[in-house]
């Protein structure tokens, strides 16, 4: 089981959460966590540090959806991924956005972290596209 904490600055993870209980309903393998104004850099490691132990409970791996690459949560997460001796496994993607905490639930129950931030990485890329007018072709009938 893959479980997924959900980084970012300032409330966006819980509002991301909040819609998505509108969509999906309950998404329980998603742990929140926000880098808010008043509480600095050490405070939110170690708020980090407790989440992470909270999500690797019974997983095989877990995946870290960050707002931003190079900020905060990325950086405490990256240093988490990076480190040999954290365990379970650790993925770290950047630019979370809705349909890739929604596309968390079809990973969920995969085994290996790095496929799975692969597959959630693609099924999410096709989720972003411009919106076109259609042509319809017209109709000799009247």
């Amino acid at each position: 089981m893959i479980n997924v904490i959900l980084a970012t600055h300032g409330s966006l993870a819980d509002a991301l959460l909040t819609s998505s209980h509108m969509v999906y309903g309950e998404l329980p393998h998603v742990f929140p966590i926000m880098l808010t104004e008043n509480k600095g850099i050490n405070s939110f490691a170690d708020e980090f540090a407790a989440v992470l132990k909270q999500a690797s409970k019974g997983a095989d791996g877990v995946l870290v959806l960050c707002d931003l690459q190079s900020g905060t949560p990325w950086n405490i997460a990256c240093h988490h991924a990076f480190d040999p001796q954290t365990q379970p496994p650790i993925a770290v993607l950047g630019g979370v956005n809705f349909p890739m905490l929604l596309l968390s639930d079809e990973i969920k129950d995969l085994q290996d972290v790095e496929h799975a931030a692969a597959q959630l990485l693609e099924q999410t890329q096709e989720s972003l596209v411009q919106a076109r007018l259609a042509e319809a072709a017209q109709s000799d009938d009247f």
